[in-house]
């Protein structure tokens, strides 16, 4: 038996925001499952992180099939810790889970077929110990897969009560206003655009997705608001830690440190600290900016970070046009 006990005062402090086209509401900042929680994760130190967000008003726990390493692990691992931690408080909790990545051999272990998508669907929950996720997405858009299967296998996880909601995720502004007006024709609830955007990352804006999309009624959810750690004080001196993820992520290598970039990051530090935040504070901030940014995504190694993240709630995350200036003359000059 658990001898966990939530937070009382959970909601508290945390901020809430509705999709735009629903009456669900979501936590400002989510969890993301992504790199930390795999098979080879610390047993205690995910399962403090989960329980603290939890305390925090965190509500929100976004995962995929292929998350962890190895795929499939980070569901195990989350599963474990909500039947013993957080079984009680399920109706409390934003269970998210995706497919569209490889996630296993074969034409069936990856893309956005039916088969692929209602299948993996299945494993996900088998493995999480659900009989349902509150958000199902479709991970990417599949070139071999028309829109309209990929959506009507969402839409079928829906109405079998799989899923409470469907999503999309990395869809730019042509396939998304596809994947919306076909859901809509299905009459199948949508919540949510999972998309990668930070300071750092601004395709966002020059696709203008926001200004297409929101209009249809899908709200957004950011990854990677830290660039995979880049706006945080880890790279401030030029170095590559042994521990940071640029020396061990297949995602962000140690020469995309570059001298001009280091400058630009001790130039956003130096306003961060202007406005009495940290560099990764700011970062998560300035996205919050915008009211059509339904939550973000935080990820977390320790509770440490998770709590650093979380010091941006009732504190100011409107920002001066100098200081929107500065950020842009730091980040999108060529």
């Amino acid at each position: 038996m658990s001898d966990y006990t939530p937070s009382s005062q959970r909601y508290a402090q945390m901020q809430y925001r509705t999709c735009i086209n629903s009456g669900l509401k979501l936590p400002v900042l989510a969890l993301g499952l992504w790199q930390n929680f795999g098979a080879e994760a610390n047993d205690s130190v995910t399962r403090d992180i989960i329980l603290s967000a939890f305390d925090h008003g965190i509500t929100h726990i976004d995962l995929a099939n292929n998350y962890g390493p190895p795929p499939g692990s980070a569901e195990e691992r989350f599963g474990r810790i909500l039947k013993h931690d957080l079984a009680t408080y399920r109706d409390e909790l934003v269970i998210s889970t995706k497919a569209g990545y490889t996630m296993g051999p074969g034409p069936y272990g990856e893309g956005g077929s039916r088969k692929y998508l209602i299948s993996s669907c299945d494993q996900s929950l088998k493995r999480m110990g659900l009989d349902y996720v509150d958000i199902f997405y479709h991970h990417r858009p599949d070139p071999d897969t028309p829109v309209a299967e990929s959506m009507g296998a969402l839409a079928q996880l829906v109405q079998s009560g799989k899923a409470l909601y469907a999503g999309i995720s990395n869809y730019h502004a042509v396939d998304a206003a596809k994947a919306i007006h076909i859901l809509n024709e299905l009459k199948c609830p949508f919540v949510l655009n999972q998309v990668r955007y930070s300071m750092l990352d601004r395709w966002v804006e020059k696709e203008q997705l926001l200004d297409s999309i929101a209009p249809l009624g899908m709200g957004f959810i950011c990854f990677s608001p830290l660039a995979q750690g880049l706006l945080t004080n880890r790279y401030l001196d030029g170095t590559v830690p042994a521990s940071s993820r640029a020396a061990r992520s297949t995602f962000l290598k140690p020469e995309k440190i570059t001298p001009v970039l280091v400058e630009r990051l001790n130039g956003l530090n130096q306003l961060a600290a202007l406005r009495g935040q940290t560099l990764a504070q700011m970062a998560l901030s300035w996205l919050l900016k915008d009211s059509r940014i339904t939550s973000v995504l935080i990820g977390a190694s320790s509770t440490v970070q998770l709590l650093e993240n979380l010091d941006i709630l009732g504190k100011s995350g409107t920002f001066s046009a100098d200081e929107l200036e500065t950020i842009d003359q730091l980040t999108m000059a060529s």
